[in-house]
């Protein structure tokens, strides 16, 4: 879908909000004071009927997380849906929800790591933008930077304007485009779905944590085997936390790895972006037009 994402209404002060857990189990006192810390920025706070839930290592029953996403999704009195946490599980439900209330009341859903499945299904299925942002699970964890949750309120509230980092930066040049992207294993198992990231002119964010070096590189030419990393805006480059070696050694890192596979393009290549699966975990919007601005090694994701 190449037309300009809904955006949905940005939050204020008594709006009602949900946590649901659409992936992996938590720990219902995790639910509870992730709701107390959402209370405390101005908002009426529901928990998903099923968020609790334990069926193996998921939230309870493909149907019991389908049921709450699917309610929390027609329920026009919520605004913001909050993923509780990632793992695994979104992508043996997304094609079960129902998304069409969402053209009537759009809302802001959040979440990252596996909610890459569902960011990419409301982009490109239902045309609507979203947050990539920190998750209940670690709303008390004190080891989160303090900008990871004052991005995560912006987002939500509609006062972030741009991020600013440091990192190294080839073929730098002042870009713009849609941001798309999330977790590198995400986007690569959803090739050839109908939430298959459309990339043409887009800045592409990736982030990965958990893989082998080689598995980067297996996902990153898969992708280039598709066409996705061909005529992009840029590429920007996340938390890329415990790679491991294999028992075969790799011999390069993850950034020698990426520039391997996008070398051959003209489009600048942004590494040490502070999202991810990192003690920094900026928020910011996927699917909102955006503008790269670099001087030096300093980069600037600005949004129109």
């Amino acid at each position: 879908m190449t037309a300009n994402k809904i955006q949905p209404p940005f939050l204020k002060s008594g709006d009602e909000v949900v946590i649901i857990s659409p992936s992996f189990c938590i720990n219902e006192s995790i639910l509870i004071e992730a709701a107390g810390f959402l209370e405390s920025w101005g908002l009426r706070v529901r928990i998903g009927r099923n968020a609790a839930k334990r069926n193996g290592s998921f939230a309870g029953s493909d149907e019991e997380r389908l049921y709450d996403l699917q309610e929390m999704t027609d329920d026009p009195d919520i605004k913001a849906v909050f993923c509780s946490r990632g793992g695994y599980g979104l992508s043996k439900i997304i094609n079960r929800v129902d998304f069409s209330a969402l053209k009537n009341n759009p809302k802001w859903f959040s979440g990252f790591s596996d909610i890459t499945v569902l960011h990419m299904w409301l982009n490109e299925v239902c045309g609507v933008m979203s947050i990539h942002g920190e998750m209940p699970l670690n709303f008390n964890n004190t080891e989160k930077s303090s900008e990871t949750f004052i991005s995560l309120k912006k987002a939500l509230y509609g006062d972030l304007r741009f991020h600013e980092w440091t990192g190294n930066i080839y073929k730098p040049a002042n870009v713009t485009g849609e941001v798309t992207g999330g977790n590198l294993s995400l986007l690569y198992s959803l090739s050839g779905t109908q939430a298959e990231p459309s990339t043409k002119g887009k800045i592409l964010f990736i982030e990965e944590v958990g893989e082998y070096y080689y598995h980067i590189d297996r996902m990153l030419t898969s992708l280039k085997l598709s066409g996705k990393l061909e005529g992009l805006s840029a590429v920007v480059v996340g938390g890329m936390n415990k790679i491991e070696e294999a028992k075969m050694p790799w011999g390069k890192n993850v950034e020698e790895t990426i520039l391997g596979i996008v070398s051959e393009y003209n489009y600048p290549i942004l590494f040490n972006f502070p999202a991810g699966h990192i003690a920094d975990n900026r928020a910011f919007y996927i699917g909102k037009q955006a503008k790269i601005e670099i001087e030096g090694n300093n980069a600037k994701l600005r949004y129109a």
